[in-house]
């Protein structure tokens, strides 16, 4: 299971960090409470394999810098072993934004959808990750939760996208390094990459 990155495999460590502002206040009683806005994206930093391509890589750095990209969004090992999945399934009846589950229909996907499981809808960009397994070898509908709630309604009949079909729409990160440090003359490297999810 490997990723890239502008056409760079991407190496370990890998950080994924789901960026949901939370704000705390002490009562009186010394009693917490905690709030959130119900805003979240996703923010990933990794390094890449001293490129064999690195003009396109110098110049992804340079040019529309300022623009989306788009990559595989990548599973945790362990999830992507355990997927039996064998389709992208599709959603069962209309789904409003604010919900943190979706129905899923039994007759055309079968197998396992594991916890930890990064996916995405067919009719809008943002990625969500599955909070408990979803065994799709069912005689009924399933129901699977999902993380964070959905940020956009989601129509009967749209496809829940999953392994390499989900896809991450990314800025990067602007205090990453516009440019490219060569080690000795033929190695390159691009440093640490930030990326955040755009939403």
């Amino acid at each position: 299971m490997k990723y890239y990155f502008e056409g760079a495999e991407i190496l370990a460590p890998f950080t994924i960090v789901s960026n949901e502002p939370m704000f705390e206040v002490d009562t009186v009683s010394l009693k917490k409470q905690r709030t959130t806005q119900d805003a979240q994206r996703w923010e990933m930093s990794f390094q890449v394999i001293n490129a064999d391509n690195p003009t396109d890589l110098l110049l992804s750095t340079l040019v529309d810098f300022d623009q989306t990209s788009t990559m595989i969004m990548p599973q945790l090992k362990a999830v992507y072993e355990a997927t039996t999945a064998n389709n992208n399934p599709i959603t069962v009846g209309d789904k409003a934004s604010g919900l943190n589950s979706i129905v899923l229909d039994h007759t055309h996907t079968t197998g396992l959808l594991p916890k930890g499981s990064f996916v995405k809808f067919s009719n809008h960009d943002k990625v969500y990750v599955i909070t408990a397994n979803v065994n799709l070898d069912s005689n009924v509908d399933v129901t699977a939760s999902i993380y964070p709630s959905l940020v956009a309604a989601v129509p009967n009949g749209s496809y829940m996208q999953i392994l390499d079909n989900c896809v991450i729409t990314y800025f990067r990160d602007i205090s990453d390094l516009r440019g490219i440090t060569f080690s000795d003359g033929i190695l390159s490297d691009l440093g640490t990459v930030n990326i955040v999810e755009a939403l």
